[in-house]
């Protein structure tokens, strides 16, 4: 799981612009809060990624359920991706999936079905509504993922095209959306309407008070 600090005026600039940078702030902890929901679930193991080593404390406390720490370095997402996904091999784990904090669609069905396609294919993706993936996972480590359009409208063609061009075979899962912009917020906001999950109830209640 990959994370950010929620900080004021730090992180989801988009919404803050829109909305303020407070409301951004308590979306941004509404957001983390849905992620860590999903990895208290995960019958696997787990590893999160704080943005870099200072808020390696920080992680450590985010969850009560056994987690590896390992921080991202510096370097554009591909580069980090590249560089946590070897850390984590190296460690002994050879299917890894990586999710972020700003894709309250998931579920756990969601995540079990990623595990399974990796049983019959290399790589699997889950389109996000914006162009980019709300989940990645690999039976094999990535290749050179730095390249790649990162926050572009292009980046999950782009990511699968990669690594068809490396041999690898790919599954896509069901699409859905995440949360960048203010424009991403009135799907959300209707996605999470039925949604029983504690966390997604709040992120839901905060969503209504900021539309």
């Amino acid at each position: 799981m990959f994370c950010r600090r929620p900080r004021l005026g730090e992180g989801k600039r988009r919404l803050a612009r829109a909305l303020g940078a407070a409301p951004a702030l308590a979306i941004a902890q509404a957001l983390l809060e849905c992620a860590l929901e999903d990895a208290c679930a995960w019958p696997g193991a787990l590893v999160i990624a704080p943005e870099n080593p200072a808020e390696a404390r920080w992680a450590q406390g985010l969850l009560e359920r056994a987690a590896t720490v390992q921080p991202q370095p510096r370097g554009n997402l591909g580069e980090r991706l590249n560089a946590v996904d070897a850390a984590v091999r190296a460690a002994g784990h050879e299917r890894v999936l990586f999710i972020g904090s700003d894709a309250p669609s998931l579920t756990l069905s969601d995540l079990l079905a990623a595990q399974t396609a990796l049983d019959a294919s290399d790589v699997v993706l889950a389109p996000a509504r914006d162009g980019g993936v709300t989940l990645m996972g690999s039976g094999l480590p990535w290749p050179d993922l730095a390249p790649l359009p990162w926050s572009e409208p292009t980046l999950g063609e782009a990511l699968e095209q990669c690594c068809r061009s490396h041999a690898r075979s790919v599954t896509r899962l069901a699409g859905s959306y995440d949360i960048d912009q203010a424009s991403d917020l009135p799907a959300a906001r209707r996605a999470l309407a039925a949604d029983d999950r504690p966390a997604r109830r709040r992120l839901h209640e905060l969503l209504v008070k900021n539309a």
